[in-house]
């Protein structure tokens, strides 16, 4: 049992942090661009009257971005070293696309978060942090840039360390790395800079080589939600009943016992399948998350797509009321009272929001009293009410199965992404 050595990172940063210059130098000094590439960088950069390529372009590929040299969408980058592939998320830092940010940091396991050594941690960077750990994204990377412009003054960097450190703690974040660097010149990206003898650490690259990837299957217990139930009607397969679906955490062998959820009804894994690029089948004694298999049981038990096989030993919870974290993502507001769809995995109840318990003031970074409804971008606690019973985990303990959207019931339109939490895990949290 492995899982690939790929590591899911998103970056954040205010306007003029250089986060794009820091991405691009990034492609740059790993030999991931193409040579095409690199010519319509030094044409244009040449038609700016830049004396060499501004990496910056490698990264802002929106017309509207090139013109204004800001990011304003979320642009996933790929690239690869001899240790290790990387999907970069690259997210923008305005406060009206913190939606954005969500989305590119939903999937990361690092976020790395940029500093102008001039502004130090300003109201965007909290904002970053405070995302950052309510995704509950693991590891964190503090790019102190543009150190050059002064002076490479490592008491500066340490002040700005400390102040970065002090709002990640408040948001359960203790994997904090913090790197001086010039995106523009190159220090400490991938070299080692002789400007900062005084820093120990490695470069960004080395980190990003060495932070841990991925969570070991063996660690979780099992969750498998069905997509699927595969009845084969040709006479060979007549008696065949599959439960097919991608692994979400955990690792599910033959002659496990599982629960099936929500019904609690329990039964023995008795066969596991996995289609293979031929059109062929190939039977597993074991297999583990992400992997996409189908399952056989041992009992005739009523299972639809929705349920979810779970461990038996460790099922989580079955509810009709759940708590957590949203962010709305739609123009149209998230209020009381609204009827709405809750999708949680391949299951999908209606539900109403009962209550906003609370709103993230993001310039404050702290929780402020519960307003009439969440808008565009905001961040808050809510409380659903279901029609229908739901399994759901805690979203900091499982995050494939503790997330959830919020669904328009009339139009399907998706208004919110929340993050079901233990009650008043943050409530109180300030700076």
């Amino acid at each position: 049992m492995s899982t690939h050595d790929l590591l899911r990172l998103a970056t954040a940063g205010s306007v003029d942090d250089g986060k794009s210059t820091l991405v691009g130098r990034l492609l740059y000094d790993t030999k991931s661009v193409l040579a095409d590439q690199l010519e319509a960088v030094d044409r244009v950069s040449r038609e700016r009257g830049l004396e060499g390529p501004d990496l910056a372009l490698l990264t802002d590929g929106l017309r509207a971005e090139r013109e204004q040299g800001i990011t304003i969408d979320v642009a996933y980058r790929y690239f690869s070293t001899a240790n290790r592939s990387y999907v970069l998320a690259d997210t923008p830092g305005h406060v009206q696309y913190t939606r954005n940010m969500v989305t590119g940091a939903s999937t990361a396991e690092l976020a790395l978060i940029l500093v102008d050594a001039r502004h130090g941690v300003v109201e965007q960077t909290r904002r970053h942090l405070a995302v950052t750990g309510l995704l509950g994204v693991r590891h964190v990377a503090i790019a102190v840039n543009k150190m050059d412009l002064v002076d490479w003054d490592q008491a500066r960097f340490d002040d700005i360390v400390a102040d970065a450190r002090k709002v990640a703690a408040r948001f359960d974040i203790d994997d904090v790395l913090a790197v001086p660097l010039s995106a523009l010149l190159g220090d400490n990206v991938v070299e080692r800079s002789a400007n900062t003898p005084w820093y120990s650490g490695p470069t960004l690259l080395e980190h990003l080589e060495s932070v841990p990837v991925g969570t070991d299957p063996a660690t979780q217990p099992l969750r498998l939600p069905v997509q699927a139930v595969l009845r084969p009607q040709s006479d060979d397969h007549r008696d065949y009943r599959g439960y097919a679906g991608r692994i979400s955490a955990g690792v599910v062998r033959v002659g496990d016992e599982v629960a099936v959820l929500p019904s609690g009804r329990r039964s023995r894994v008795i066969g596991i399948d996995q289609g293979q690029a031929d059109g062929s089948v190939r039977e597993l004694t074991e297999a583990f998350a992400p992997q996409s298999v189908t399952v056989r049981l041992a009992d005739d038990i009523d299972i639809s797509r929705g349920d979810l096989l779970a461990s038996a030993e460790e099922p989580g919870h079955v509810t009709r009321s759940v708590s957590g974290m949203v962010c709305v993502l739609s123009e149209r507001p998230v209020r009381p009272r609204d009827r709405v769809l809750l999708r949680a995995g391949t299951r999908t109840v209606r539900a109403l929001v009962e209550e906003i318990l609370d709103q993230l003031d993001i310039e404050a970074v702290e929780y402020a009293r519960a307003p009439q409804q969440l808008e565009l971008n905001d961040i808050g606690r809510v409380r659903i009410r279901l029609a229908d019973d739901l399994p759901i985990d805690d979203y900091h303990e499982l995050r494939r199965t503790g997330a959830f959207l919020l669904i328009d019931d009339a139009d399907g339109a998706t208004l919110a992404a929340g993050m079901a939490d233990a009650p008043d895990r943050y409530a109180g949290a300030s700076i």
